[in-house]
C-alpha cells in the first residue's frame, strides 16, 4: 500500500514537471514569435519601435557620471538634443565616441549632446575609462537602473536619437552612422 501511494506521488510529480517543461516550452515559444513580430512585419520588413520618429521624447532625468548634474530630458528645449546611449564595453561605441565628439565640438551652440551609458549592464569605472581615454566633454549620465534605456526600447548599443527643439524624436539612430549622414540629420534640425 505505501509502495502504491509512493509510486502514485511520483507520477504525479512527473506529471507537474512534465507540465512546467510543456509550459515553459510553449511561453518560450510565444515570446520569441512575439519577439520576432516586434521587430520584423508581414514579409519581413522592418517595424518601428517607440518612440518613433515624430513622436514625443520619453522624460527622464538622470546624474553625470562625477553625479555632480542632474540632466532632464522631455519637453520643449532651447537647443536640439541628441542622445546617444552606450557603454564601455561596446566596440562600435568605440569607434562610434570620435565623431560624435567632433559633432558636439562643432555644433554645440545648436546642439545638446548627451551620451547616456548603459551602467546597469556596464561599469561605472569601464564608463569613466572610457570617457577619460576618448577624451569626451560632451555630458555623459549614468542609467544605473536602465530607466532610460527601459523608456526609449533600447536592445543595443550604440543607439541614438535625434531630438528637436518642441521635444519630438527626429531619428532613431541604430548602429553607427558615418559622419556626413550625422551632419545631414543634424542640419534637419539645427536649421529647423
Amino acid at each position: 500500500m505505501r509502495m502504491k501511494r509512493n509510486l502514485a506521488i511520483l507520477g504525479l510529480v512527473i506529471i507537474a514537471v512534465a507540465a512546467v517543461l510543456w509550459w515553459n516550452q510553449s511561453g518560450g515559444e510565444a515570446d520569441r514569435n512575439d519577439s520576432a513580430a516586434a521587430t520584423s512585419g508581414a514579409g519581413g520588413e522592418a517595424l518601428k519601435v517607440e518612440p518613433v520618429e515624430g513622436s514625443l521624447a520619453p522624460s527622464f532625468s538622470l546624474a553625470t557620471i562625477d553625479e555632480q548634474t542632474q540632466y532632464d530630458v522631455g519637453g520643449p528645449r532651447d537647443k536640439a538634443l541628441i542622445i546617444n546611449f552606450w557603454a564601455s564595453w561596446c566596440g562600435p561605441c568605440d569607434l562610434e565616441a570620435p565623431d560624435l565628439q567632433a559633432i558636439y565640438d562643432k555644433y554645440k551652440d545648436k546642439l545638446d549632446l548627451y551620451a547616456v551609458n548603459a551602467t546597469k549592464y556596464d561599469t561605472v569605472r569601464g564608463a569613466k575609462d572610457f570617457v577619460k581615454e576618448k577624451q569626451i566633454t560632451f555630458p555623459v549620465i549614468m542609467d544605473t537602473d536602465n530607466k532610460a534605456g527601459d523608456l526609449y526600447k533600447v536592445f543595443s548599443y550604440p543607439i541614438s536619437f535625434i531630438i528637436d527643439k518642441n521635444g519630438v524624436v527626429r531619428e532613431r539612430i541604430e548602429g553607427i552612422q558615418p559622419l556626413e549622414k550625422w551632419e545631414d540629420m543634424i542640419r534637419e534640425v539645427v536649421d529647423a
